[in-house]
């Protein structure tokens, strides 16, 4: 296979990260995705969801029309759903989407960097480290979330891995996989139990999973934190994702 440019490489993690939304609504409470022209919508009306998965993803490279369409087609997708707080990602490079943005009233709210890797070269090696048996529960209790939020995740499609250091579950990763792309999310480390290294060797474990599974690429969202890490892994830089909501 031809190396992915850093375009096909986005384009793979945002399918991925839109098929991820849809996983996760199926174990929430009336929440669906609404795959729209040039832009999807994730809707979580209830529950603990509510405040963490309402995100709509817009498309690159759309003329005025379709863009207009499409931020037409957000605002009246989350009215209707009485959803007053949600955020729609834009990709930096995509300016008039930005300004089309700013005009209607959204402000900047924070960004994350979409970062992606092939799978067809060599990967470091894995690191040995202590695991735990994959445990959705757990897995939401080490990354600090709500232990009501998507109950029943223990049936959904993410590969779900635990670390553990001096006994205790410590470190955790999702990953999820998309037309041969895999999509790692949720990597968090306990406070006390980071500069360790665990974030990394759970990372490399999943994208030799995937690999292993036949993935040819692997996509995630980066925190300015994490940056770093993930470049020496060998993944690329695809820009930042603004992330954008409306005014109160």
């Amino acid at each position: 296979m031809a190396v992915l440019s850093d375009d096909d490489l986005y384009q793979r993690g945002a399918d991925t990260l839109v098929t991820s939304w849809a996983e996760y609504a199926r174990a929430a409470e009336g929440a669906t995705v609404r795959r729209l022209p040039g832009v999807a919508v994730a809707v979580f009306p209830t529950g603990a969801e509510r405040s963490v998965y309402n995100n709509a993803l817009l498309a690159r490279h759309l003329g005025r029309t379709e863009r207009a369409t499409a931020l037409d087609e957000v605002a009246a997708t989350y009215a209707a759903a009485t959803v007053s707080r949600y955020a729609v990602w834009v990709h930096e490079a995509e300016r008039a989407a930005r300004a089309d943005l700013t005009r209607r009233g959204y402000v900047v709210d924070s960004s994350t960097t979409a970062m992606g890797m092939g799978l067809t070269d060599a990967l470091r090696p894995r690191i040995a480290i202590d695991q735990a048996t994959a445990d959705w529960d757990e897995h939401l209790r080490v990354c600090g979330l709500p232990a009501d939020l998507l109950r029943g995740g223990e049936e959904l499609a993410f590969h779900v891995r635990i670390a553990r250091a001096h006994g205790e579950n410590v470190a955790t990763a999702i990953a999820l996989d998309c037309d041969s792309d895999c999509g790692i999310y949720n990597v968090a480390t306990r406070p006390s139990a980071r500069k360790r290294g665990l974030a990394t060797a759970l990372t490399l474990q999943l994208a030799h999973d995937a690999r292993e599974r036949g993935c040819l690429s692997v996509s995630l969202q980066s925190s300015p934190m994490a940056h770093g890490l993930y470049t020496t892994l060998g993944f690329r830089d695809l820009g930042r994702v603004v992330e954008y909501t409306p005014q109160a």
